[in-house]
């Protein structure tokens, strides 16, 4: 599984082996970091709830059955905007303080 997290043209992708179990606390410091570096804090947007449930959304899609992605997408998630893809791929967008956008997207193995 695959997660990508973008802010404005610049991504930081990141490989999830086990969407099962994962360092939660490890991917997060590696965002923080890249949140840094763009001059975004981006611990208020709480990306360590997000991610995992969206990873939880996307995680069984291979079987075909996008159902708790849509799940996701319905519930929301604060201030982000939700979207499925074709494919079992989940989006959230929000705008940041600094008017570029923060863009996570899952992306399951197939």
């Amino acid at each position: 599984m695959d997660l990508d997290i973008r802010i404005g043209n610049e991504s930081l992708p990141v490989d999830i082996e086990n969407p099962f179990r994962f360092d939660i606390s490890a991917v997060i410091n590696d965002i923080i970091e890249f949140g840094n570096k763009h001059e975004v804090a981006l611990t208020p947007y709480e990306l360590d709830k997000l991610i995992p449930r969206m990873i939880k959304g996307v995680a069984g899609c291979e079987a075909g059955c996008p159902a708790d992605a849509q799940n996701v997408v319905r519930e929301g998630f604060g201030k982000f905007k939700l979207e499925y893809v074709e494919g079992g791929i989940l989006t959230a967008i929000q705008t940041l303080e600094n008017s570029k956008e923060l863009e996570v997207k899952i992306f399951p193995d197939f």
